[in-house]
């Protein structure tokens, strides 16, 4: 039954990631998200409904605007694919219950968020806000415990005292994207903030032994890494997270 219900949340979940990436171009800058119509980029060419179908007319476009030829971002087609895998993935994780509509919800609000905060260094409030208001009702209401409020305001109270410890490595936009880890996954948010913490060194390794003492000053986006462990958590963490404590 899962894995039929995945591959219906297929379709869906591509449609989904097309609107997540006028979400992500246009509530940075605070344009609306219904007007104007989608138009390329480049040439601002109103494009054709059927220049508009997820995957498929990048596909059939060979990733060109058919208006001026200009090469469309990979952004596009890969928020399409990744929102729709993780849909997908929420219901043959969750079944066609209530904890895989708010799992999906959460899903994708983690890849508009890691989208504005790897293209302008944002994780808007007008995105992550909402989503953890919505996420942390749902989940209080589908299995009543305060654990979804204890884990977004204890994540979130610990990213900001590493906001407040290190300023320069640390953004309130982070802080805020902690409560909606902490809302969606309760005690399993350790799990999230963990595996994001280790994600993250990976690059800034590698930074530092490419630039040496001034790659201490390069900043980059956390939100990305914070998500990544998001996903982690919520499809690993309880496993993840028993495994650590029997160890103790």
């Amino acid at each position: 039954m899962e894995l039929v219900l995945g591959a219906f949340a297929l379709a869906p979940g591509l449609a989904i990631g097309s609107f997540l990436n006028v979400v992500a171009s246009r509530v940075p800058a605070r344009r609306s998200l219904v007007r104007p119509g989608s138009s390329c980029p480049s040439c601002g060419s109103a494009i054709r409904w059927r220049d508009n179908i997820p995957l498929l007319s990048y596909a059939l476009l060979r990733g060109r605007c058919r208006s001026c030829g200009v090469r469309i971002p990979w952004k596009y087609p890969a928020v399409e694919l990744v929102t729709a895998l993780l849909v997908s993935a929420c219901f043959l994780r969750f079944g066609l219950t209530g904890e895989a509509v708010v799992a999906a919800l959460f899903c994708c609000t983690l890849v508009a968020v890691t989208v504005t905060d790897l293209e302008g260094r944002i994780i808007p409030n007008r995105i992550v806000l909402p989503a953890a208001a919505v996420v942390l009702a749902a989940m209080t209401a589908l299995e009543p415990s305060p654990e979804w409020a204890l884990g977004g305001f204890g994540a979130a109270f610990f990213l900001l005292l590493a906001a407040i410890a290190y300023p320069g490595g640390m953004g309130m936009g982070d802080v805020k994207l902690a409560l909606l880890l902490g809302a969606a996954l309760g005690r399993t948010v350790p799990v999230a903030l963990m595996a994001g913490m280790l994600s993250a060194l990976v690059p800034a390794v590698a930074i530092l032994v490419r630039h040496g003492r001034a790659g201490r000053k390069m900043g980059m986006p956390f939100g990305p890494f914070l998500a990544l462990g998001g996903v982690v958590a919520l499809f690993a963490g309880e496993p993840i997270l028993d495994a650590y404590l029997g160890l103790h």
